[in-house]
């Protein structure tokens, strides 16, 4: 009987063991890679891709555990916490200046109401996409001149 259960382990484990590895390789980057460092410009708002040379980014600072930047007409800055692909961004504040812009206010008010409900993300190289609590990308930011 042992014989049998130690031919059934052993293939069991490998098994396991095979599965763990490839699924920390789907993406060919950890799911610990930090976001913290590099500046991140808005992309795109949901499905909406945001025109070249808008002043939306935002920073996370690991050793603070802050998150600032802009949400492209007022400064923005709040706390973040993360773990693995989890990303929790605390209450934000803001200043109160008008955007001269209609459509630069109203994209600032959904990219904030985006950071507030971004529950996880996704990260390819140089792109990270916020996901709420439904997995729907709520807006897509690039690192660098992208």
């Amino acid at each position: 009987m042992r014989s049998f259960a130690r031919h059934i382990a052993l293939p069991v484990l490998a098994t396991a063991a095979l599965l763990t590895t490839l699924t920390g390789c789907g993406s060919g980057i950890s799911l610990d890679e930090p976001i913290e460092g590099p500046v991140w410009r808005l992309a795109q708002l949901g499905d909406e891709p945001i025109a070249p040379g808008g002043d939306a980014q935002i920073q996370f600072d690991r050793s603070s555990g802050r998150v600032s930047g802009s949400g492209g007409c007022n400064r923005v800055s709040g706390t973040f916490t993360r773990s693995g692909i989890t990303l929790k961004i605390g209450q934000l504040a803001s200043t109160r200046m008008a955007c001269a812009d209609p459509v630069r206010g109203a994209n600032e008010a959904q990219f904030l109401s985006a950071l507030q409900s971004t529950t996880s993300y996704s990260l390819a190289p140089g792109r990270l996409a916020l996901l709420d609590a439904g997995g729907r990308t709520v807006a897509t930011l690039s690192s660098g001149n992208r």
